[in-house]
Order: structure tokens, then C-alpha cells, then sequence
């Protein structure tokens, strides 16, 4: 995005420097009685400067196309042709302003030539002081939009960098428990293959999706849940608890539920004696996943994809931490809904 040369500002400002010069400059001769020419005085003032500071702006609109607005050659040209254009306003004027008044002029008039020509140096010195201070403002503006536009990309492509970090791992498992299945029960391998395919087209058609409308992360959650049921039978139980009007009304990061089932059946013994049990509910305006506690002995190693990877995706989307609690041989992780401001993201 390219800056823009702030003209309508610029004018405004040119408008406001040339009312005020003319107020006090008004209010100045006043206190003197033989001064006659007051008002021509202040429609002098009023003129000369909207006329330095328009020319100064078309100057810059000219300089800023042909040279950029932030380029050196800009700063330099626009000193050596404003102050001339100004000094040429100025001594215009003067024949106009000596007939209007009808006092005699004359360009060989020294005094009257050098007080023209500095008030065009000193206007001119004003307008680009005064518009200096708009420019540095919109330069400041320019940046910080320009700041938050790389923060904003830099985010989305972490954020899709941890999700595509998830999928390789996720079907790496799918893959081996599935060529499990096929050996010895063939038929719940073909229901295992067609919750995986419904769960990896999610994963396609929201693949740079960054939150997903919590109907709609449940749906995916359920694919993953009935493959790992397949999987491990009763050893799994799974309970879901969820207000039916919060589906429609909140969001989550995308692919967010799955990872927290995956971590717990992960570290966690799963047997029919001693089966892994796993509540998913709705408490105070967060979701909470949580488990009981039968640890594995012998550890999986890990790509540390889990936790800390939807902490990251959380914190990137909106700065929110997830909770981790662990007592009672109970482990819990609790995670925030998403308002619809961010249905947009």
C-alpha cells in the first residue's frame, strides 16, 4: 500500500493558517488610527497565504507522483520550487494591492520589494512547517497501519503453520490404525475410512479457516471421536455437554476440540477395566475438556504439536491464554469462546 499525499488535510490547514494570520494581523493595525487599508490588509493576508499554500500543494502532488512521497529528490524539489513560487505570489500582489489602495509602486522600490519578497519566504517557511507536522502525523499513521498490516500476516501465517503442523501427525496415526483395522475387522475398518475422509475434507475445505463456528468444530470433533471409539471400543468414553443454542452463537479456533481429545488419549492408559473417560462442557463461558488421570508408564514420543501449538494459535488469534489444571487425578484444559467478532477472521 502506497502513502498517499494528504491533500484535502493540507488545504484545510492552509485555510486555518490564513484566517488566523489575517485575524491578527487585523487586530494589530487597529491600534494604529492613520491605518486606512485594514480590510484590503487582511484579504491580502488571506489571499497571499491560500495561494502559497495551495501552490505548495500542488507542487507536492506533482513531486510525490513523479518522485514518491517519501523519497529524498521529494524534500529536496519541493524547497527549491516552493520558495520561488511563493516569493512570484508575493510580487503579484503587489501591483494589485497598490492599485486597489491607489498608492504609487514601483518594482525599483527596494524596501517595498524586499518586505514583499520576505513575507513570500516567511509564508512559505510557515506552510511547510505546518505542513510538515501533517505529513510526519500521516507518516506515523501510514507506519503504524503498515506495522499492524505485517503483524496481521505474520499471525495468520504462524496460525497456518501450527494447523498444517497438527494434520501430518493426526494422519500419520490414522494411517497406522487403519491398516490395523483391515486385518483383522474389515467392515469397521470401512467405517473408520469414512470418518477419516469426512474429517480430512474438513481439513481441506477449511484448511486456512481460522475459527470455525463451534457447530461446526463439534461435527469435526465427532468424526475424530468415532474413529478413536473404533479404535479403542469401551477403553473410551466420551461425554458431551453443550447448550444447543451456544452452537450457533460462539467460535473456536479451528481444529481446536480434536487436538485436546488426541492429547489425552495420548498420555493416558485406555482398557476396558480401566476405561479412559473424557467430559467435554460448557462452563462459564469457556469450553473445558477434561479427563481422569491413568498416565502411561512407558511415554510416546512427542512432536510437541499438542498443548502448546493451540496456546500459540490462541494467543496469535486473540491474545487469550488456555488453562491447564491438574488435581485429584483429574487433568482439565479449558479453552475460551469466541464471540462473533472474530467470526470474521
Amino acid at each position: 500500500m502506497d502513502a498517499k499525499l494528504p491533500v484535502k488535510r493540507l488545504n484545510s490547514l492552509t485555510w486555518l493558517l490564513a484566517i488566523i494570520a489575517s485575524i491578527i494581523l487585523s487586530l494589530i493595525l487597529s491600534q494604529y488610527p492613520t491605518q486606512k487599508h485594514i480590510f484590503l490588509i487582511a484579504v491580502l493576508t488571506i489571499t497571499g497565504i491560500s495561494l502559497v499554500g495551495y501552490a505548495h500543494v500542488y507542487i507536492m502532488v506533482i513531486l510525490a507522483k513523479r518522485f514518491g512521497l517519501r523519497s529524498k529528490k521529494f524534500s529536496k524539489y519541493r524547497f527549491l520550487f516552493t520558495y520561488p513560487a511563493s516569493i512570484a505570489i508575493y510580487l503579484l500582489l503587489w501591483p494589485i494591492f497598490a492599485h486597489l489602495t491607489k498608492e504609487h509602486w514601483s518594482f525599483w522600490d527596494v524596501y517595498l520589494f524586499m518586505a514583499f519578497v520576505g513575507s513570500g519566504v516567511v509564508v512559505n517557511t510557515t506552510v511547510i512547517v505546518l505542513h510538515n507536522s501533517v505529513l510526519l502525523y500521516e507518516h506515523k499513521v501510514y507506519s503504524d497501519l503498515e506495522l499492524a498490516r505485517l503483524k496481521t500476516a505474520n499471525a495468520e501465517a504462524a496460525n497456518l503453520l501450527l494447523k498444517q503442523q497438527i494434520h501430518p501427525h493426526f494422519l500419520f496415526n490414522a494411517l497406522n490404525t487403519l491398516k490395523a483395522l483391515y486385518r483383522k475387522d474389515p467392515a469397521a475398518g470401512d467405517t473408520y475410512i469414512v470418518h477419516l475422509a469426512n474429517f480430512l475434507r474438513a481439513s481441506i475445505f477449511k484448511h486456512t479457516e481460522k475459527v470455525s463456528r463451534l457447530d461446526e468444530e463439534f461435527k469435526l470433533l465427532q468424526d475424530y471421536l468415532e474413529m478413536q471409539k473404533i479404535r479403542f471400543g469401551t477403553a473410551l468414553i466420551c461425554t458431551i455437554t453443550v447448550p444447543e443454542e451456544s452452537f450457533k452463537s460462539y467460535y473456536l479456533p479451528s481444529f481446536s476440540l480434536q487436538p485436546l481429545l488426541e492429547n489425552a488419549i495420548k498420555h493416558n492408559e485406555l482398557t476396558e477395566e480401566t476405561p479412559l473417560e473424557i467430559a467435554i462442557f460448557q462452563q462459564d463461558g469457556r469450553i473445558v475438556v477434561s479427563n481422569n488421570l491413568q498416565k502411561k508408564k512407558m511415554r510416546e514420543s512427542s512432536t510437541n504439536n499438542g498443548l502448546a501449538n493451540l496456546a500459540e494459535r490462541y494467543r496469535l488469534l486473540s491474545e487469550d491464554e488456555i488453562l491447564i489444571n491438574e488435581r485429584n487425578n483429574l487433568f482439565s484444559v479449558s479453552i475460551k469462546l469466541l464471540t462473533h467478532e472474530y467470526s470474521d477472521h
